[in-house]
């Protein structure tokens, strides 16, 4: 372990579109990974368990790189807010939504990241809205919708659609008010992985605070499926995608950052072709096209 940190250390920092990339490859593919974490054990426990164990061993990564883990306390009501916004309401917001109508809509609301994120650092932080970027927004949220529109009309539910949207809405929302602290955090140069293990680990306390106080058992599922998912949410989904993406927060700002929810619906949907025989039509394509160009749109650096 030593010699990997050791190895670590010496390795040059992947570039914006490496990170970028990553992030948008590994959530992509967490939508399916998320569908096997529902079932048998409360959506409060199965967040709680995965930011839990993200938490230690981020831990135990930064002890054995010796990384300084003490905080002010005015720094820890920061992580605080950060693991209860990015690592708990917004996940159980998520989780509770898949419940009620398919992953696929939830990706939709998340491709209206990037206006919220836009409006928010206005508000926040006095960022001028650029024209070009809402338009490539608004290009990204139409691609999206044109990918899924032939599956609205006779996608079948598990609940209640109304229910569910008002979840996707407050995962969204609570997602974008998270990113703007993780902005501000980062201003304060509070980042790097000894904060994401607190933060996390409070986001874990507060889902666990929350399945108590709803009266929800803490079970545990020791299927394999279960497992290997909550392996892969664990370590790819939450550290290392956290990691890229808290990274891409400080190169290029919240609302840049915050259109990796655009591009992941359309990982999501390649997913879906190979492992739930989704199929591809005209407008899939179309939409395709209009979100790579509205993510071309927003990604460029405006010229001198």
């Amino acid at each position: 372990m030593a010699r990997f940190a050791a190895r670590a250390r010496s390795l040059k920092p992947l570039s914006t579109l490496a990170v970028f990339a990553g992030c948008v490859a590994i959530w992509g593919t967490t939508w399916l990974a998320i569908t096997f974490q529902l079932g048998s054990v409360p959506v409060e426990a199965s967040v709680a368990y995965r930011f839990l164990l993200a938490a230690a061993l981020l831990a135990a990564y930064c002890k054995v790189r010796r990384l300084p883990m003490r905080f002010s306390p005015e720094e820890h009501a920061l992580l605080a807010l950060l693991g209860l916004l990015m690592y708990s309401i917004g996940y159980l917001f998520v989780y509770r939504a898949e419940l009620h109508v398919a992953s696929g809509l939830v990706a939709i609301g998340y491709s209206a990241s990037p206006l919220l994120a836009m409006f928010g650092m206005r508000i926040a932080f006095g960022q001028a809205i650029s024209g070009r970027m809402t338009v490539g927004a608004l290009m990204g949220i139409a691609g999206v919708t044109l990918v899924y529109w032939p599956e609205l009309d006779h996608a079948k539910h598990r609940g209640s659609v109304a229910l569910g949207a008002l979840f996707t809405a407050g995962a969204v929302l609570v997602t974008t008010l998270g990113n703007l602290v993780a902005h501000r955090n980062h201003e304060r140069k509070l980042h790097g992985w000894a904060t994401m293990a607190w933060s996390m680990g409070y986001g874990a306390l507060a889902s666990l605070v929350a399945a108590i106080a709803f009266g929800e058992p803490l079970a545990f599922d020791w299927s394999p499926a279960y497992l290997l998912s909550l392996a892969y949410l664990t370590v790819f989904g939450s550290i290392l995608a956290f990691a890229g993406f808290l990274e891409l927060l400080g190169r290029i700002g919240a609302t840049r950052a915050s259109y990796v929810g655009v591009m992941v619906p359309i990982v999501a949907l390649v997913i879906s072709s190979l492992f739930e025989d989704f199929n591809w039509q005209a407008l899939t394509l179309a939409g395709v096209a209009v979100s790579v160009a509205g993510n071309v749109l927003v990604l460029r650096r405006p010229s001198a």
